[in-house]
């Protein structure tokens, strides 16, 4: 049975992974994305991880996706733009020069040998259950004292990802939106 379970939920999972890669209207694509989260949080009840899995679908599935299909009706991203101009100069060489920052950053430690695998911080290590202390408990003190600074720092990247969004989707003021009319010379 849990192959079964593994089999279809892998499957709702590739197809809503191939429809959103594939779907040209944003609203289908990020609906499957949402069959992709709930495909996810099948899995994690599968491998008896319910707390994650009800994050999956209420945080995921529930809050973010909500988020992004409101930032995409509220930009009405559906409608034609002039793809040609580029509209924030510069910014392809600093995403270039970021991404080569970022790889360095990677390479150059596994290059120099002071690269080390780390399989895990000593607070999640060891049994699941130590003591009289539930889970969550030990799950929340972790998250909100040693992870609170990466945490936060989702947080943010989530802000900066929707001011992207709206920064990439803007149109420019046409003179009908301005409510000027324009007369045509005979």
């Amino acid at each position: 049975m849990d192959w079964v379970v593994f089999v279809v939920a892998a499957a709702v999972i590739l197809a809503g992974a191939l429809g959103v890669l594939t779907s040209r209207n944003p609203v289908h694509a990020a609906l499957s994305l949402v069959a992709t989260l709930f495909g996810v949080a099948v899995l994690f009840v599968a491998q008896r991880a319910d707390f994650l899995a009800v994050v999956q679908v209420i945080v995921y599935a529930g809050a973010i996706v909500v988020l992004f299909l409101f930032v995409i009706m509220l930009l009405g991203v559906d409608q034609a733009e002039n793809l040609e101009v580029e509209p924030l100069a510069g910014q392809r060489p600093a995403a270039i020069g970021v991404g080569l920052a970022g790889l360095a950053a990677i390479v150059l430690p596994i290059v120099f040998g002071k690269w080390q695998w780390l399989s895990g911080q000593s607070s999640v290590v060891g049994p699941a259950h130590s003591g009289t202390e539930p889970n969550v408990n030990r799950l929340a003190t972790a998250l909100f004292t040693r992870y609170l600074l990466p945490f936060e720092a989702t947080s943010v990247l989530l802000v900066i990802a929707v001011i992207g969004a709206v920064v990439l989707a803007r149109r420019p003021l046409t003179s009908e939106r301005r409510g000027e009319t324009v007369r045509e010379e005979p």
